[in-house]
């Protein structure tokens, strides 16, 4: 008996969790161009206005992981943003994702994103001046290229994605920039991180770059089996989690 209420305790908790969880989660769509973009949008409690963060998927797509990151800075202030680059599509292999993120066009990409800016700029909800972006893997390097693409980004977080090198490029990008790096990361190589902090300091931009020596791609995601480091992804949540408090809390 004390294990049938014990059970039947833990389904109820799972049921309201999912519900909350439900409820938070909002599919939402906005134009981009002449198509229509979507994404999921998380809401903080009370009525705001609130600081923003468009969340940027890997090539893996909108998964649960992205969604729990997405959900995860709603809890801590933010009207949160997902993005679906895919529009519906997810990758459940390698060569499944490297074809959808080989299908998908940069300037498309780049345009669901500031479509995805101006969409949260428009709420009541949202501080228009304190609105950041977050990715990984192929986010991160769309994060990049949204700093670039929209001069009123106020805070931008790469992690291990691909960075601009062109100084004119750079220069356009009026948000501050952090990013977290995988010494062992054979894509993103820690030369190439040196090389995008030095450049955008020469510009007076700033950058704060972290490179994890023992640490390869996409260490983040504990859906990574290999190369997922719990520690090193602690610390950088934490950087994130700093970094958007001093740029768009405050």
């Amino acid at each position: 008996m004390k294990a049938q209420r014990l059970l039947l305790l833990a389904f109820t908790i799972w049921i309201l969790v999912a519900g909350i969880n439900a409820f938070a989660q909002q599919a939402v769509t906005f134009p981009s161009g002449g198509e229509t973009a979507n994404g999921f949008l998380y809401l903080p409690q009370g009525s705001g206005p609130h600081p923003a963060v468009i969340v940027i998927q890997e090539y893996w797509g909108v998964n649960d992981w992205i969604k729990q990151e997405a959900a995860g800075f709603s809890s801590k202030g933010y009207v949160a943003l997902a993005v679906d680059l895919y529009r519906g599509k997810i990758a459940d292999t390698p060569d499944m994702a490297h074809e959808l993120m080989r299908g998908l066009p940069q300037d498309q990409g780049v345009r669901d994103l500031a479509a995805g800016y101006t969409f949260l700029s428009a709420r009541k909800d949202v501080k228009h001046d304190r609105i950041g972006a977050v990715g990984w893997c192929m986010g991160g390097g769309y994060a990049a290229q949204l700093a670039i693409a929209e001069p009123s980004l106020r805070a931008v977080a790469i992690n291990y994605g691909a960075l601009p090198t062109d100084k004119d490029a750079l220069a356009k990008i009026n948000a501050a920039v952090m990013g977290n790096f995988g010494g062992q990361d054979r894509g993103i190589s820690p030369e190439s991180v040196q090389a995008f902090a030095t450049s955008m300091k020469s510009l007076g931009k700033p950058v704060d770059a972290k490179i994890y020596p023992d640490a390869g791609h996409a260490f983040e995601n504990p859906g990574n089996k290999t190369g997922y480091r719990p520690e090193d992804a602690k610390d950088a949540l934490w950087r994130i989690d700093r970094f958007f408090a001093a740029n768009l809390q405050r």
